[in-house]
């Protein structure tokens, strides 16, 4: 298995202050779990068939013993079978990847709703900003990794610090709503693919796409699409149909004969680095910090 690419989507651009690769291959995460803060270091030595891990602080055994699911033990690919050809053939490409599943609801849903709406540079500096003024410094040897606020500090951040972190009101708001249930929201990780989205869709301000790349980690939910991504339909549309441009009803239909791995699906044409042909012109960024 390909340990790096497994957990790359754990990581929230390349200067995220929890997440970490450093230059012996080792892969760094801090986490906020059940247990306390925690560091965790995850090496993968291919030639021995082997993944060390090491971990620090009162929440090392708890992401010890959830190792297995971070590394995809619980992901069963055999079910998708794609048609002879590019598809086949990128998805062979991508059998060294699993989907992680962190079992940790809040640690994804945090980002994910920074990343509503606006470009990945802005979510990326907004999630580096709150993290290094309300996080915890994150135990063990690896220093400047840091764990992300508890629901607590998260509801104490002050209005003016969103808005330095250049997060709008709006955003800021449903993240306030959505630390306020955190406990709710952390049983979704036990859940099913409708009722975790159920559970997650209650909160005003997140929505399905909010939810699916919240479970698409936490819950490693095989057929959670990220329906309303900017480039997903078009992406989805041009590889599975030839079209330049699709919405996301026409991007559901498609993927519909392949559920319940339409998100695998997903990541395996990503992975590809296929893409339709892109005409209009950039999202740009914008600066709440001169309102």
């Amino acid at each position: 298995m390909d340990v790096a690419r497994t957990l790359l989507p754990l990581r929230r651009g390349p200067a995220d202050p929890s997440y970490r690769r450093t230059a012996d291959g080792a892969l760094w995460r801090a986490s906020r779990t059940p247990g306390g803060i925690g560091t965790l270091r995850v090496l993968a030595r291919p030639s021995e068939g082997v993944v060390e891990a090491t971990a620090w602080g009162p929440g090392a055994q708890w992401l010890l013993d959830g190792l297995p699911g971070l590394l995809g033990d619980r992901d069963d690919p055999a079910g998708l079978i794609l048609p002879a050809g590019p598809l086949r053939e990128a998805q062979r490409g991508a059998a060294a990847v699993r989907l992680t599943r962190t079992g940790l609801v809040l640690e994804s849903l945090v980002p994910a709703i920074l990343e509503q709406k606006v470009t990945t540079g802005e979510a990326y500096r907004a999630w580096h900003t709150l993290l290094r003024a309300f996080g915890t410094p994150a135990p063990g040897p690896a220093e400047g990794l840091w764990v992300a606020p508890s629901a607590r500090e998260w509801s104490l951040v002050p209005s003016w610090e969103w808005h330095r972190a250049g997060v709008d009101p709006k955003r800021s708001a449903t993240v306030q709503r959505a630390v306020r249930l955190a406990p709710r929201l952390e049983e979704a990780s036990a859940m099913g693919h409708e009722e975790s989205f159920a559970r997650l869709t209650a909160v005003p301000g997140v929505g399905v796409w909010t939810a699916a790349e919240t479970l698409q980690r936490s819950n490693g939910d095989a057929d959670a699409v990220s329906v309303g991504d900017f480039h997903l339909p078009n992406t989805v549309g041009w590889a599975l149909a030839g079209r330049v441009r699709s919405d996301d009803a026409q991007m559901l239909a498609l993927l519909e004969p392949y559920r319940p791995h339409r998100h695998r699906l997903c990541r395996i044409l990503l992975s590809t680095g296929t893409h339709a042909p892109r005409f209009g012109p950039r999202l740009t960024p914008n600066d709440h910090r001169r309102r």
